[in-house]
């Protein structure tokens, strides 16, 4: 009797084939709102094959209901900056005006507007 993993005739137990992994990138980026058993649904992969696929072969993770890039690009981050401190500088030049115009959305889609 041996502890070790022999090899196995029958169906491989990784289901990683390059096509599913660019359908299932394909179907993300086309609609971020998804849902794993959705995603395993339609292509017919199991739901935890599915996480795999996204968090490791595409090295996407879930960030507010939506799948998004774990790491953004160096044009993603500057964007991010430049808007960053265009917003800081109309804050610190009107704090009650800005603050008044600011709009933020919840994960429903719910839209609120800040009070002064």
């Amino acid at each position: 009797m041996s502890c070790q993993d022999e090899h196995h005739n029958g169906r491989p137990n990784e289901v990683t084939i390059p096509g599913i992994v660019k359908k299932i990138h394909k179907m993300v980026v086309d609609a971020r709102w998804l849902k794993m058993h959705e995603l395993a649904d339609i292509v017919g992969i199991l739901k935890g094959v599915v996480h795999r696929i996204l968090s490791e072969n595409l090295d996407m993770r879930k960030l507010c209901a939506r799948w998004v890039l774990h790491l953004l690009t160096l044009e993603q981050q500057q964007c991010r900056e430049d808007v960053s401190i265009k917003c800081l500088a109309k804050f610190y030049s009107n704090k009650a005006e800005f603050l008044h115009r600011f709009i933020t959305m919840d994960e429903t889609g719910f839209i609120t507007s800040h009070p002064r």
